[in-house]
């Protein structure tokens, strides 16, 4: 079973998406490193101010990374998908495979479900040290499962189309 079996529009608008968050994700990295270098470097030289705002926003993108590395290892089936039986037959593959991902389906939609609440409850609050809107950092809860329940979806439809024979 490919990667990209799934109806037509769908998976193109699902790879569009994809590609975006690999390039969010490397963003989110690129970022990283300038708050972190500058604790790290204010520790030893002492003509550096030590700036607060560095171990939040640091904490924030840790947060979106993972979020996002999640988001794309399930899409890419490499996060949560482990080959225990690589000699198996297509259809006993999917029908492993709409299992892993049914799984994968309860768990997005909690983390879309309680992930909304996080949220909600963040709506009105700010970070103490930036001063940024904390709703900023638990939205990626939602669009996690969110994000989730889109791409193990997808692979529940290639499943569900290889059990039903109608591809191979």
């Amino acid at each position: 079973m490919t990667s990209h079996s799934a109806p037509g529009m769908l998976r193109r608008v699902t790879d569009l998406y994809a590609a975006l968050l690999r390039v969010l994700l490397a963003l989110c990295l690129g970022i990283l490193v300038l708050p972190v270098t500058m604790q790290v470097v204010s520790r030893f030289v002492p003509f550096i101010p030590h700036y607060i705002w560095t171990e939040e926003m640091a904490r924030f993108l840790l947060v979106w990374m993972i979020m996002l590395g999640s988001i794309v290892g399930v899409r890419e089936a490499g996060h949560f998908v482990v080959d225990l039986w690589p000699s198996l037959t297509p259809r006993a593959r999917a029908a492993l495979d709409l299992l892993a991902n049914g799984a994968i389906l309860v768990l997005a939609v909690s983390f879309f479900w309680w992930g909304w609440e996080y949220t909600d409850f963040a709506w009105f609050r700010i970070s103490e040290l930036a001063e940024l809107p904390l709703w900023l950092i638990h939205i990626a809860w939602p669009i996690a499962g969110a994000s989730w329940m889109l791409f193990a979806g997808e692979r529940v439809i290639d499943a569900a189309l290889v059990l039903t024979g109608r591809r191979a």
